[in-house]
């Protein structure tokens, strides 16, 4: 049975505005790092337990999957649905964003 996916608004505003900063430089950047996320959501449907646990987060429901070389598509799995809580660069400080969100 195929999970139900969700993004979340603030996930949701940080893949765009990661694609518009992107596409500023490069539109064909941005345009395949909008098509890896939405293939890396979509995967979830069916292997939601296939990304690591966050190890800033430390619960086996917070897990991410890559999306290209400098993002983590951070998600939770409840039931049966996934929710994509966050999109974040690699180089930003996760234990910071963790602290100020409820997950």
């Amino acid at each position: 049975m195929a999970l139900k996916v969700e993004w979340s608004e603030s996930a949701l505003a940080s893949l765009t505005e990661a694609i518009e900063y992107i596409g500023k430089d490069s539109p064909s950047y941005a345009a395949a790092l909008a098509l890896q996320a939405e293939r890396a959501g979509t995967s979830l449907q069916a292997l939601a337990n296939r990304g690591r646990i966050v190890p800033e987060y430390k619960d086996s429901a917070v897990r991410e999957i890559p999306v290209g070389k400098s993002y983590r598509m951070i998600y939770k799995v409840e039931g049966a649905s996934v929710n994509i809580v966050a999109f974040v660069h690699t180089a930003r400080d996760l234990a910071s964003l963790i602290e100020e969100t409820s997950w």
